[in-house]
């Protein structure tokens, strides 16, 4: 359902890959309320996706950059706003990455440059894609920049590897320049803290099916699924959150404040009465 809680605003999305991804579902959604958008993503994760179809769908316009650039952001910035027709209102950056993951190195016996390149695409991108936005005074007043995380930024989660590090990392630029995005430019910064979702980058991560079992287990409200988070983004681009800012924001379906359930407890007692 459409309440056209975004018409008149336009913004970028970053990291819509396929169907399954966040970013892609948030795109549908802030179309459906009336938003407008350039997508973006690097041009290998282009050449891997179906961007152009959601494109086509979503009536936008693609502009390749690769988020670690400050020479591409400079460029997808000045385009957007040529696209769009003046400064930004909104920004979603759902970028994501650890070569250790994909190439199974255990967290205790990392490859370094593969580390550095990690934290450079799904952390520090976010430090440089803010910094040129701000540099170029491209964002409207009371405008809304979201980064997607996960609970592995306070809690250990083994098998999510040098990734936790990222998000943490993600989260601490999201409230350092949120101050002075805030202050200087009235502009609010928030990170959305996602319950383990079916994407195509959290599949990647060993034993993700099992996690996704146990975390809907573990909440009360079941997992949040792509499209609740895309929803809770389209809210959080929206003037009806207009003040919230420097924010961590669980959409985990209770998740995050849970200590054990009824139902993993039964499963514990049931496997352990055998």
């Amino acid at each position: 359902m459409s309440y056209n809680l975004l018409k008149g605003k336009k913004g970028i999305i970053f990291g819509a890959l396929d169907s399954n991804s966040i970013a892609w579902k948030t795109a549908e959604r802030v179309h459906e309320e009336g938003g407008t958008f350039v997508l973006t993503n690097a041009p290998v994760a282009m050449r891997m996706g179906q961007i152009n179809e959601l494109a086509e769908k979503t009536g936008s316009q693609i502009i390749p950059a690769d988020a670690t650039s400050l020479d591409d952001l400079q460029k997808l910035v000045e385009q957007s706003m040529e696209i769009l027709g003046g400064k930004i209102d909104f920004v979603l950056h759902s970028i994501g990455m650890s070569i250790n993951v994909r190439k199974g190195n255990h967290y205790t016996n990392q490859n370094y440059d593969f580390t550095k390149k990690g934290t450079d695409v799904s952390a520090m991108s976010f430090h440089k894609v803010m910094q040129t936005l701000y540099k170029a005074d491209a964002m409207n007043e009371w405008g809304s920049i979201v980064a997607l995380s996960y609970m592995a930024a306070q809690r250990v989660f083994p098998d999510y590897n040098d990734m936790a590090d990222n998000k943490a990392y993600l989260e601490s630029v999201a409230r350092s320049f949120g101050y002075f995005f805030g202050k200087d430019k009235k502009v609010r910064v928030n990170t959305i803290s996602q319950s383990p979702t079916p994407t195509t980058a959290g599949s990647g991560v060993k034993g993700f099916d099992g996690f996704i079992a146990y975390a809907d287990k573990m909440s009360p409200l079941g997992n949040a699924t792509a499209l609740d988070c895309a929803n809770y983004t389209v809210a959080m681009f929206s003037d009806l959150t207009k003040r919230v800012t420097l924010q961590n924001l669980y959409n985990d379906g209770g998740f995050s404040n849970m200590g054990v359930s009824m139902e993993v407890m039964d499963a514990f007692v049931e496997k352990n009465s055998k």
